[in-house]
């Protein structure tokens, strides 16, 4: 296949490597500086974690998509603000059939149909982490069971399995990238933004720290309400919680979900994986943050804590003092829960005894 990655970043870097490696031919449209070196030095990509394994792969480059470009797949890796300015020479192509839009959407595809028509759009998500270090993508490994789990989601935007998916989640696989398809690929986006975006506003509110997140509970008590807001907004509005596994965000007690995630950002990986992007822009999470505000207003579902996070956009606004843990716990949902394992254990001990 021939796949034009449109977008130079970490991630396209990263998955236009793997699969010129793998055989596909792969160029990558990027302007720049960023041009230059992928002319000089190829895609020079280093392990953050593990060994420290260094590759360099050659690609092709160019630096805009031309009418008459003809090629089997477009992938857009994009960040999401900067969408507007793409998809007029996208649509402007007529030569190539299938363009896939990897990229962060809280407010759905309607914006991408309306440029280039239902028939030419799939969505998906590059599930992957990085930073740039210069011309090199220093990019983070997980351990081999958690790659296992770490599945690139693809899908139509009516949820079928077509050949076309087939194929390119083939060609993916291929390259030795996990794939799955996603039967609501809109759902997954809005939920990982519902619980991605409360994570990067926390680590702002903490400011910009992610060490001093972890031990910051009144920004942990936030994040955690936030999240649930969000999903509270995406059942209103009638969008299944996408995976699955995330519906334990809403019912685990709020002293143990805050306490797992200051575990969670007490971590070397989690540092590298945030701390590095904690000085990027703001103007992608400002746009997401403001989609999600919008679904909000949509559901008529109130997000207080969604709303005190978003305010730490504004750079005059000062971060949530350190290890501050002033605001009270929501403890009626662990007394629940405390109270359901204890009958749970009755019933357990009684029908033992009854043997």
């Amino acid at each position: 296949m021939k796949i034009l990655f449109y977008g130079a970043g970490v991630l396209g870097s990263l998955y236009a490597a793997r699969l010129q490696e793998a055989g596909q031919d792969v160029p990558i449209l990027a302007r720049g500086r960023r041009l230059a070196d992928l002319k000089e030095h190829g895609v020079v990509l280093r392990e953050a974690t593990g060994t420290g394994k260094r590759t360099a792969t050659r690609v092709g480059v160019v630096e805009r998509l031309a009418q008459e470009d003809a090629y089997d797949l477009v992938v857009v890796i994009v960040r999401k603000n900067q969408l507007p300015s793409v998809l007029p020479a996208l649509a402007g192509n007529g030569h190539t059939p299938d363009v896939l839009f990897m990229l962060n959407n809280a407010a759905g595809p309607r914006q991408i149909v309306d440029a280039l028509g239902k028939e030419r759009v799939l969505l998906g998500f590059p599930v992957a982490a990085g930073w740039r270090e210069g011309h090199e993508v220093r990019h983070l490994v997980l351990p081999g069971w958690l790659q296992r789990m770490q599945k690139t989601p693809l899908g139509e935007l009516d949820g079928r399995t077509s050949p076309r998916l087939g194929r390119i989640m083939g060609a993916f696989r291929v390259a030795g990238i996990p794939v799955e398809a996603s039967p609501n690929m809109d759902a997954w986006l809005k939920t990982h933004a519902s619980v991605v975006v409360p994570l990067e506003l926390a680590v702002q509110a903490a400011g910009a720290d992610v060490r001093r997140l972890s031990r910051t509970r009144d920004a942990l008590v936030l994040l955690a309400r936030a999240m649930r807001e969000n999903l509270m907004v995406l059942r209103a509005l009638g969008a299944p919680v996408t995976p699955g596994s995330l519906r334990m965000l809403a019912w685990l007690p709020e002293p143990l979900l805050a306490s797992l995630l200051g575990r969670f950002f007490d971590t070397e990986f989690t540092e590298m994986g945030l701390g590095t992007h904690a000085d990027d822009p703001l103007d992608e999470l400002a746009q997401l943050a403001g989609e999600l505000g919008d679904l909000s207003r949509a559901a008529g579902v109130p997000t207080p804590a969604a709303d005190r996070l978003r305010g730490h956009l504004d750079p005059a606004a000062p971060p949530i003092p350190d290890g501050s843990a002033r605001i009270p716990m929501d403890q009626h949902a662990a007394v629940v829960a405390a109270l359901g394992a204890a009958v749970g254990a009755l019933v357990v001990l009684r029908r033992s005894r009854s043997r």
